[in-house]
């Protein structure tokens, strides 16, 4: 397995070498791009040589219907800011696919040959393996390389190409500062398990989310191994089991509790806002667990493909993040430079979730549940 643990280049460093590398891509000459076009058809995808050419089969379409797990407050910002760019797209539906339960309806239904008048899939993790075979075969990962599609590389699957994360979580720590001054927060993961915080002192989520990410980073005595053992001290701590992170963060908003292992950072940055007395912190601790998320593609039965692929992009460039990031909240691709979770993790270490890893993020998230000894979330109050 590849290490994913990476550190964040500054803004400035990041953006620069991304004009660079556009601008060089942007003045090959066609010859290059008439190669990669007959290298991606050899391999059955569709590749075009120009965003012109996409913009101009768009607008003959004039029409898209979208499938997101984006929050619903996002729609109404994402369709005006799109429309604004390419007015030609008259019309513009989205609907949210709000669980794990709702996806897999839907796969059920493309597979039976319906839900044919859907444009975009949103792919949850559950069950991203089956959305490859649907998906309308754009070489996002080859048009990305030679400038046609403005999309940062990362966020595209090296393995299908057809796949894009427009964005991405990250686990961090939470305190109350009123309970547990910032000293003697944990500054690494193992710190949790120190005798100081044994018995109900710490609060430990049951669905184990950075644990989807630990073992992807094998290097520095991280990796499966690591997060098992880890997942296993966690258990013998006596921490105090809970499920819900909206639930767990108003409680320690109300001084019931001082810890939180890993939650999501945009939960505790939403429940941050909401607290009058500021006592909730966050503490970012590395290496920094990524998750991919907001997985999209076009399908291969949209009646209005490329409108689907001018809009994927859309979402990708500075103004959709900026909408993802206000509205959802807190839910854009850390490789997206400006984004708040770019900014928030700059410099850091990560461990990324990443494509590669999709396939085995529900059996490590198992295993570690396995290593808990099987908790049951707290009862309410």
């Amino acid at each position: 397995m590849k290490t994913k643990l990476h550190r964040v280049l500054p803004l400035s460093t990041f953006f620069g070498s991304l004009l660079f590398a556009s601008t060089s891509l942007g003045a090959q000459p066609s010859t290059a791009l008439l190669k990669a076009k007959q290298d991606a058809e050899a391999k059955g995808y569709i590749f075009e040589t120009s965003h012109d050419e996409i913009v101009a089969k768009a607008k003959k379409e004039g029409r898209l219907k979208v499938l997101t797990g984006l929050d619903p407050a996002s729609h109404s910002p994402m369709i005006q800011s799109f429309k604004k760019k390419y007015p030609f797209i008259e019309t513009v539906e989205i609907h949210e696919l709000d669980n794990t339960d709702a996806s897999q309806r839907f796969l059920s239904e493309i597979k039976a040959g319906r839900g044919r008048e859907w444009d975009i899939a949103y792919l949850s993790n559950e069950v991203y393996s089956d959305y490859p075979p649907l998906a309308k075969k754009f070489d996002f990962m080859s048009m990305v390389e030679h400038g046609i599609v403005k999309v940062p590389s990362r966020m595209v699957d090296p393995k299908y190409r057809t796949i894009v994360a427009l964005g991405s979580t990250i686990s961090v720590s939470a305190y109350n500062k009123k309970l547990l001054s910032p000293d003697r927060v944990p500054n690494r993961w193992e710190d949790f398990l120190k005798p100081e915080f044994k018995g109900k002192k710490f609060l430990v989520e049951v669905i184990p989310y950075p644990f989807a990410a630990f073992p992807a980073c094998p290097e520095e005595g991280l990796g499966l191994e690591w997060g098992l053992k880890l997942a296993r001290g966690l258990r013998d701590q006596e921490p105090i089991w809970i499920r819900g992170n909206t639930r767990a963060l108003t409680a320690m908003i109300a001084g019931e509790y001082a810890l939180h292992f890993a939650t999501h950072y945009q939960s505790v940055v939403r429940a941050m806002g909401k607290d009058p007395t500021g006592a909730l912190q966050t503490k970012i601790i590395e290496p920094v667990p990524v998750r991919l998320t907001e997985m999209k593609m076009v399908l291969n039965s949209a009646a209005h493909p490329y409108a689907g692929l001018l809009f994927i992009e859309h979402e990708a460039s500075p103004e959709g993040q900026a909408i993802i990031d206000k509205y959802g909240p807190l839910k854009g691709s850390l490789f997206v430079a400006g984004s708040a979770l770019a900014k928030a993790v700059e410099g850091k270490k990560l461990c990324v979730s990443g494509f590669d890893e999709h396939g085995n993020n529900k059996k490590w998230m198992a295993m570690a549940v396995e290593a808990f000894g099987f908790p049951s979330a707290e009862k309410s109050r």
